[in-house]
């Protein structure tokens, strides 16, 4: 079953296909928090701690059916992530690489709450919690041997994209050429400072 996707205004819509093969994770990265705070947002979409609820998904299994004209992304640096979202509400989409060979698409939680609150129920718990060193508080690592099994899988779904050629199918990037479907705004550095929080004793 399908898991419906969209802003919070209601101007892009779409789905998820096959919300049993995602993997749910949260992330506590500077970098998620600065984007959270770019949209003016981080009380909608941090935690108390500081982290992103994040449904990691092959690019493939993401189908915008209404409004994608508002898809709009960013980046933190030159080389960072590309950051998606919706330009008519700020609501965050999610990340991809900024090589759409890199078959990979962390979906915020904020684009993907259809009322029923969890995500659990439709991607499974929580298997990864990442950079638990920048929270804001006390968040328990994931275990090393869990962690290393989930990057394994993640590492099977890249290679067999590329070699199936399946990192083609994409809304975020041109097929043909590669480039992502708008050219991202490029954050300066005095810009990125601004927004990402400071080092927290721990």
């Amino acid at each position: 079953m399908n898991h419906p996707l969209r802003c919070k205004c209601g101007t892009l819509r779409g789905h998820v296909s096959e919300p049993q093969k995602a993997v749910h994770l949260m992330c506590y990265c500077k970098d998620c928090q600065a984007f959270a705070h770019f949209l003016g947002k981080g009380d909608e979409i941090l935690d108390d701690k500081g982290g992103s609820d994040i449904v990691a998904v092959h690019p493939q299994s993401v189908h915008f059916t209404q409004g994608q004209a508002s898809l709009t992304c960013m980046s933190l640096s030159p080389r960072g992530l590309l950051r998606w979202y919706a330009s008519c509400c700020n609501t965050p989409i999610g990340n991809t690489s900024r090589d759409m060979r890199m078959a990979y698409a962390g979906l915020a939680h904020a684009c993907l709450a259809d009322g029923s609150g969890s995500l659990d129920s439709a991607f499974g718990p929580v298997r990864m919690r990442s950079a638990t060193k920048s929270a804001n508080g006390q968040v328990d690592s994931t275990p090393a041997l869990a962690m290393a099994g989930t990057l394994a899988l993640f590492a099977g779904k890249l290679l067999r994209a590329r070699l199936d050629g399946s990192y083609r199918r994409t809304p975020f990037f041109h097929a043909g050429q590669g480039t992502p479907i708008v050219a991202p705004k490029v954050l300066g550095k005095e810009e990125r400072a601004r927004l990402t929080p400071p080092a927290r004793a721990r």
